[in-house]
Order: C-alpha cells, then sequence, then structure tokens
C-alpha cells in the first residue's frame, strides 16, 4: 500500500516525464537516423532511414564546423572571464564591502532572473552605431565607435559581453556562499604566520573553493555551449555566420528549413561534446 501511494503521488510527474521529455528524447535519437523532413509529417513511421549519414554529413558541413568554432570561442572566452569577475565580486563583498552589502547582491544577480530576450533587445539597443549609448560615450572622448554587431570581428566579443554581464551575477551567489564557508581561523592563523593577503588567497581560499570552481566551471560550460537567444535576438547568427552557434544552426535546420533528421543528429552531436567537456572538467579540476 507504501509504494503505491508513493507511485500516486509521483504519477503526475513520471506522466510528464514521459510524454514531454524521455519520449521527445528518444524520438530524436531515432530521427537522427533518418531523413525526417516536411514530406514525412502524414507518415512519420516511412521515413527514410539513412544510418549515420547525417551524422558524417557534418563533418563535411562547412556551416556547422564555423558554428561549432563560434561555439568554442564563446565559451573559452567568456567562462573564464565569467568566473574570475564574479569571484573578484564575492571576495569583495566577502570582506572588503560591509555596508549595503544585500543591494549589491541583489544588484548584481537582477540581470540572472531578468528575461535573456529582454536584456539581448537592450543591449542591441546599447551597441547601435548610430544612436547606441556606447558609441555616445566614445564620440565623446573622439573616439568612432565601430558597428557592434554588423562587423564579424566585434560581433561575437560584443554577445560575450553581454553574457559575461548577465551571469556573473550567478557566479558571484555561489562563490560567495563558498567564501563564507571557508573557516576564518584559517586566515587568522595566516595572518599569524605572517601571510599577506595574495599569499592568504591563493594559498587558503583558491584551495577551499575548488569544488565551488568545479561546479561553476561545469555549470557556466554547459549553460554556455547552449548558446542561443543571444545571437538569435541581437544579430540572427550573422554577420556572415560570426555569431551562429550550434543551437542556433540545429533551430535553422529543424524549424526553418525542416529537416528534422539533420537537426537531431546535431542536437546528439551537441550532446556528446557536452558530456565530453564535462567528463574532462571533472577529470583535471576535481
Amino acid at each position: 500500500r507504501d509504494d503505491l501511494t508513493g507511485w500516486a503521488f509521483a504519477a503526475p510527474f513520471m506522466i510528464l516525464y514521459l510524454v514531454f521529455l524521455a519520449f521527445p528524447i528518444l524520438a530524436s535519437f531515432v530521427l537522427s537516423f533518418t531523413g525526417f523532413g516536411l514530406k514525412d509529417l502524414s507518415n512519420p513511421i516511412g521515413a527514410t532511414f539513412v544510418g549515420v549519414d547525417n551524422y558524417l554529413s557534418l563533418l563535411s558541413d562547412e556551416t556547422f564546423l564555423k558554428s561549432l568554432f563560434n561555439t568554442f570561442y564563446f565559451v573559452v572566452i567568456g567562462v573564464p572571464v565569467t568566473l574570475a569577475i564574479g569571484l573578484v565580486i564575492a571576495t569583495a563583498l566577502n570582506r572588503g564591502i560591509s555596508r549595503f552589502r544585500t543591494a549589491f547582491r541583489v544588484g548584481y544577480y537582477l540581470p540572472v532572473i531578468t528575461s535573456i530576450v529582454a536584456i539581448a533587445v537592450v543591449w542591441r539597443f546599447l551597441l547601435n552605431p548610430d544612436v547606441g549609448l556606447i558609441n555616445m560615450l566614445l564620440g565623446g572622448l573622439g573616439i568612432t565607435g565601430p558597428a557592434w554587431l554588423a562587423d564579424p570581428v566585434f560581433a561575437m566579443p560584443s554577445i560575450i559581453a553581454m553574457a559575461v554581464w548577465r551571469n556573473l551575477g550567478f557566479a558571484m551567489i555561489v562563490f560567495l556562499a563558498g567564501l563564507q564557508a571557508i573557516p576564518s581561523s584559517l586566515y587568522e592563523a595566516a595572518a599569524i604566520d605572517g601571510a599577506g593577503s595574495r599569499q592568504s588567497f591563493r594559498y587558503i581560499t583558491i584551495p577551499m573553493l575548488r569544488p565551488t570552481i568545479l561546479f561553476m566551471t561545469v555549470i557556466t560550460t554547459i549553460g554556455y555551449l547552449q548558446l542561443f537567444e543571444e545571437p538569435f535576438v541581437m544579430t540572427g547568427g550573422g554577420p556572415l555566420d560570426s555569431t551562429l552557434s550550434v543551437t542556433m544552426y540545429m533551430y535553422q535546420q529543424g524549424f526553418t528549413f525542416f529537416h528534422q533528421g539533420y537537426a537531431s543528429a546535431i542536437a546528439y552531436v551537441l550532446f556528446i561534446i557536452v558530456a565530453f567537456v564535462a567528463f574532462l572538467q571533472f577529470k583535471f579540476l576535481r
């Protein structure tokens, strides 16, 4: 009876999980081995089986390879910068700032809970080459600002800057929790032994924060590998595919060109990449 009662309470979640998560995951895996497209909507079972052709086609797909490069570029630059700035702010709030600490926490965390679409729209206006606030400030200093989102050189750095600004609040909150868990007696003992603030940070703070750093690195990397909303709203993947991410290319193939089989293959390649990167991070940062 106890087991049945437990399953009865769990049934709503299990039904939703199976229908809206487990089944689509299994279906997309099957679709990745087919040429499922718009013509197969009336008869999904009759989709042409192509084996691993979708996966092999990705190896010679220049647009996919370009999107893969853009995604790794975003991750390699964005993750360290986000974590570094988040740790600096957390350290300042933990040891250097005593007044209005709560106000600072709320202020830095607000972008995290704000709609990403709203943030992207605001940043698109800020980076406008003609009437944007950033170029107006640069113009006041006698500097001609570039067309940030229309230049292949500056488009991705602009999106990275926006992503870092939006996500550093979450990193700050997690790092602050980790810093507050470090016993103050360690710092007191180090000060008695003559250690300065830099030595304390290097030999006490960083080693004690390693679990937190590992967690934030894995979580932030997984999130950044799924880059989609920022380029979708701000640049549409342009200019010249310089901000096209893997997830955005998957969206285009699946819902613009309706190559559902090919899009499913892209999704599972991204899944393998995320799993492999997370494995490496656990192996070398644990």
